[in-house]
């Protein structure tokens, strides 16, 4: 099991997508294990998006990542940072799939909805970013069964 970052922009929240955009995670089978809505302020926004200090569109996407609320997930499934980049889509709304968050829901090449770390790397640091100890809780689910087949005693 993966445990990965999401995070459901200003631009998000301000449309009021945010059920919509959770339950598609949810409707997938990731377990949610931890959720927050926040305002990122200047120094959490700097440090998570350091990779992209010094690209010409960093200061803006600062600006805009603490410019409104925010909701954090930390979800958790098997191979939940591919699928759920997957389930993103494409970085620009206008070149995102249509049944991708971004095809379906985005248009802007600024405003992209949503934020879900790359690998397992940034997953682990994003996710030490955003939530403290204790705060991502780990429970059985009733679920887990029919979300994934069990029946070799190892969830596929």
């Amino acid at each position: 099991m993966e445990t990965t970052l999401i995070i459901l922009k200003p631009d998000a929240v301000q449309r009021s997508l945010i059920g919509r955009i959770i339950g598609r995670f949810e409707d997938k089978g990731f377990q949610i294990v931890g959720v927050k809505m926040m305002l990122i302020d200047q120094a959490l926004a700097e440090r998570h998006y350091e990779p992209h200090r010094g690209k010409g569109f960093y200061d803006g996407l600062i600006k805009f990542m603490t410019s409104s609320p925010v909701v954090v997930l930390a979800i958790r499934g098997i191979g939940a940072i591919e699928i759920s980049r997957k389930m993103m889509g494409a970085t620009f709304g206008a070149d995102a799939l249509p049944g991708t968050i971004r095809g379906d829901f985005g248009v802007s090449n600024s405003f992209n909805l949503v934020h879900g770390s790359d690998s397992a790397e940034s997953a682990r640091r994003e996710l030490g970013l955003f939530f403290g100890s204790g705060e991502l809780l780990d429970h059985v689910r009733a679920v887990e069964g029919w979300v994934y087949d069990l029946s070799s005693g190892t969830p596929e």
